[in-house]
């Protein structure tokens, strides 16, 4: 769980739903000329999983037997670590509502985060990465000293979720998307194992007024500040 091995680096990026963890880690990975991993993608493609297969994902007993019977590996890809099941990467798949409404579930299940956990730390195999979830900075990887925590206010929240789910063409009012973020707030931060939550020594970015590309720069000045004060090996051209 060493945050720099051999000279690898893993910068965690924590935060609720729209608060803007994808497009930051992205753009901060890039300025950094780091790998990047959805970490939330992990647990979507278990879901779809589950979908696919017709496994009830309120039935514990039958996510874990599909969890032992699928071969999950990853790849790396222009700079994206991705998870394959069974061979399959699922793509846009992943975002489909119906993955969207029952990822919560799957996501709760500690045997599930346990096997998914055990995967994320393995992929320092792929080199420094920005690495961006819920539970990076917490469970993850709590010894990084690079750990970030993304918030924004509801309503911003709210808004770019509903952009989002304009680009995939879903339709939904603001007032019902702000409902879903609160809903899903309560699940991750009310779950017994690995709640959402601000990991200690953590700081906090809220970027309700940041552009993606402002944020990502707050996230990489700060690394190099970091780096300056310890004397470690420079990141991003820095």
């Amino acid at each position: 769980m060493q945050s720099t091995i051999d000279n690898v680096m893993v910068v965690a990026v924590d935060g609720p739903a729209a608060s803007g963890k994808s497009t930051v880690s992205r753009s901060a990975a890039k300025m950094l000329d780091f790998n990047y991993v959805d970490t939330g993608a992990m647990y979507r493609s278990v879901t779809w999983k589950a979908i696919e297969e017709g496994v009830d994902v309120d039935d514990t007993i039958a996510v874990m037997a599909m969890m032992h019977r699928i071969k999950i590996s990853f790849e790396l890809v222009d700079r994206k670590v991705r998870m394959l099941i069974d061979g399959v990467y699922p793509g846009d798949a992943i975002r489909d509502p119906r993955v969207t409404e029952k990822v919560s579930t799957i996501a709760a299940i500690p045997e599930v985060r346990q096997i998914i956990v055990q995967h994320q730390r393995s992929l320092t195999k792929f080199g420094s990465m920005v690495m961006e979830g819920r539970d990076i900075g917490t469970v993850v990887f709590p010894d990084t000293p690079y750990k970030f925590y993304l918030e924004a206010t509801a309503d911003i929240r709210a808004l770019r979720r509903k952009r989002d789910l304009e680009a995939m063409k879903i339709q939904a009012t603001q007032e019902v998307v702000a409902e879903s973020l609160k809903v899903r707030d309560g699940k991750d931060s009310g779950r017994r194992i690995s709640p959402l939550q601000i990991a200690l020594g953590a700081t906090v970015v809220e970027n309700s007024d940041l552009t993606v590309d402002e944020t990502a720069q707050v996230i990489v000045e700060h690394i190099r500040r970091q780096n300056q004060r310890r004397g470690s090996f420079s990141v991003g051209g820095a």
